[in-house]
């Protein structure tokens, strides 16, 4: 019987121990600061939506809304933030998914953020991107860091981004080569437009850069060479006030598959809500 009443009394203890641990697990940052997943060529939000569950899944938010462009560039919002909503995302979804024109995927960005600032008023904001969702970002950033009266760029993550060249297209495997600060020996045209972000890239800016290798000798992700991904560097290292590369190898690494990477989820929610 006294053995009966130790376990009794000792029980409540232990669970509520294990109750606060699991507690304090889930707990991130919680800010007014809207998270934008931009999609790549041939996506849709479909190819956020392992990344974006993940992040509710973990107790980041409860608020998943989707930003509709049409080809035409209007935006409709499907579902709604509260005015007090914490960590919430914004599942960008262009319909004209198929746009190689950088310059006006760029300017639906923009018009994703500005409608998005009109209804809810955000003066934060952080951007993510997957392939050529990353472009759309890198334009948006390029035609408005200067605009004062868009929110500020508070993180951004690029994965899989394809800054200097598309294998098959304008690259070949183990083709692209950089300097020692991360200069490409050879520039293409989209890339060198964005040189301009070497004088203008906002300096508040922390910076992910996820790119995936499958290991297989063409030190690529199937799609994108590491070199055309960590060409980054050179656009924006000196000016963000944080640049870090990640890169992920095997099977899992490969260019669609990153987005639909557990392991990439769980380093995107660690650099994006660190725990409070």
């Amino acid at each position: 019987m006294l053995l009966l009443a130790l376990l009794v009394s000792i029980i409540p203890i232990f669970g509520g121990k294990l109750y606060i641990q699991k507690a304090q697990a889930a707990t991130y940052v919680q800010q007014n600061i809207p998270t934008l997943f931009f999609h790549g060529w041939g996506g849709s939000y479909h190819s956020e939506t392992q990344m974006t569950t993940a992040a509710k899944s973990a107790g980041v938010t409860d608020t998943v809304v989707r930003a509709d462009v049409s080809p035409k560039g209007h935006v409709h919002f499907v579902g709604q933030l509260a005015a007090n909503a914490k960590n919430p995302i914004i599942q960008v979804n262009y319909q004209n998914n198929r746009n190689g024109n950088y310059y006006e995927d760029g300017r639906w960005a923009k018009n994703v953020i500005v409608a998005l600032q009109k209804q809810y008023h955000f003066q934060k904001m952080n951007l993510v991107g997957h392939s050529m969702g990353n472009m759309a970002i890198m334009y948006y950033l390029m035609a408005n860091t200067n605009d004062p009266t868009l929110p500020t760029l508070n993180k951004q993550v690029d994965i899989a981004g394809h800054f200097n060249g598309i294998l098959g297209m304008n690259d070949a495997p183990n083709q692209m080569k950089l300097a020692a600060n991360g200069q490409p020996i050879h520039m293409d045209k989209d890339y060198r437009a964005l040189l301009k972000l070497r004088k203008t890239y906002p300096k508040q800016v922390r910076v992910l850069n996820i790119y995936g290798d499958k290991n297989d000798g063409t030190h690529s992700d199937g799609d994108v060479s590491n070199a055309s991904s960590q060409s980054l560097r050179y656009l924006i290292a000196k000016r963000a006030q944080s640049y870090t590369e990640k890169k992920f190898v095997g099977p899992q690494a490969q260019h669609s598959r990153l987005h639909e990477n557990k392991a990439v989820d769980k380093v995107l929610i660690r650099f994006l809500w660190p725990q409070s």
